[in-house]
């Protein structure tokens, strides 16, 4: 089997990036970004997905999160789309329902090479501690764009914002591996009419 894995590179003005990635990991994780809850958000995705992460990041946290946050989930996402490679085998498809005490959330997640995100999470709160939970959506729209993956996210219910984020990261990892994993009745074949992803 080929190794899924890939390093990418991010600098800009505003945040200097490096993300490795192995699909085939074992969930290991290791973050340097100056943002501790976003760390412990990609901790859950590298633990549920069992995928390895490394990722640090130099941004301009001293004017807020923003950058950062935004250009992790772009990065995150280009080095997926390198890794995944053609998609052949995979099971293209993956989905997860997670609870964590009153939150629920359900991840869906398809490698159609079409970038879309329907995110729905109705926060109770505007900030976990001092970290704004919209920037969660920058996150997740600059990895679809950069994954090339459809990407639906709900929060079904949930009274405390650190447990409606926590189980939609969770959820996120379990539909990421379900959808990376090889498919053995697929072999070779791309999981797709088309012929291509």
């Amino acid at each position: 089997m080929v190794e899924r894995s890939a390093t990418v590179k991010r600098d800009t003005k505003e945040t200097q990036i490096k993300v490795s990635v192995n699909l085939d990991g074992t969930g290991k994780a290791k973050f340097d970004t100056g943002i501790p809850f976003l760390e412990h958000m990609l901790d859950q995705i590298a633990r549920h997905g069992l995928v390895d992460l490394d990722i640090t990041c130099n941004g301009d946290i001293h004017i807020d999160d923003h950058h950062s946050v935004e250009d992790i989930g772009i990065t995150l996402g280009e080095a997926v789309n390198q890794a995944i490679g053609d998609k052949k085998g995979i099971r293209r498809y993956g989905h997860a329902y997670v609870p964590l005490d009153e939150a629920l959330s359900r991840v869906v997640i398809d490698f159609s090479g079409r970038p879309s995100l329907q995110m729905h999470v109705p926060f109770t709160r505007g900030t976990v501690g001092k970290f704004d939970v919209e920037l969660f959506s920058e996150f997740f729209h600059g990895f679809v764009n950069h994954a090339k993956v459809t990407l639906h996210i709900d929060n079904l219910r949930g009274a405390n914002a650190h447990h409606q984020i926590e189980t939609v990261f969770k959820a996120f990892g379990r539909a990421l591996r379900m959808a990376i994993e090889h498919d053995p009745r697929m072999a070779d074949q791309i999981p797709s009419t088309k012929g291509c992803l």
